[in-house]
């Protein structure tokens, strides 16, 4: 369903009600100080805020595959099965040979974009912040 001008407007005024730009204003100089205190660059630090705030208020919501990554790697880092690991056993044991070789470099590919989102947000969510 797509929003109307309307919609947007009134959930545009809703933010700005409730203080959403000022709340953004604050953590992000907060993470602009984190980010200053672990060497890390400040206007990549920037641009991921801004990109991160978008996605907020575009509604995007979080992608399972992703977030089934994210935790393995977390967990346990990169790891020499995670295509082993993310396979999906019981689909995968129904679909015949040339099935298998397109679902594991589909599964290949979605991981490795994965593993590349993984390592940009590694650099300003969770590096440092460890306690």
């Amino acid at each position: 369903m797509e929003k109307t001008l309307k919609t947007l407007a009134k959930e545009a005024k809703m933010r700005m009600k409730k203080g959403f730009w000022k709340q953004c204003e604050e953590e992000l100089n907060s993470e602009l100080t984190h980010a200053k205190e672990q060497g890390i660059n400040e206007s990549k630090m920037e641009r991921y805020f801004a990109e991160k705030v978008s996605t907020r208020i575009r509604g995007d919501e979080p992608d399972e595959f992703y977030l089934k990554v994210r935790d393995m790697l977390l967990a346990e880092g990169e790891v020499s099965d995670a295509i082993g690991r993310l396979t999906d056993k019981r689909y995968y044991e129904t679909l015949s040979y040339s099935e298998k070789q397109r679902y594991t470099l589909d599964l290949s590919e979605k991981y490795l974009r994965a593993l590349e989102r993984f390592k940009r947000e590694y650099e300003f969510e969770f590096k440092g912040r460890k306690a």
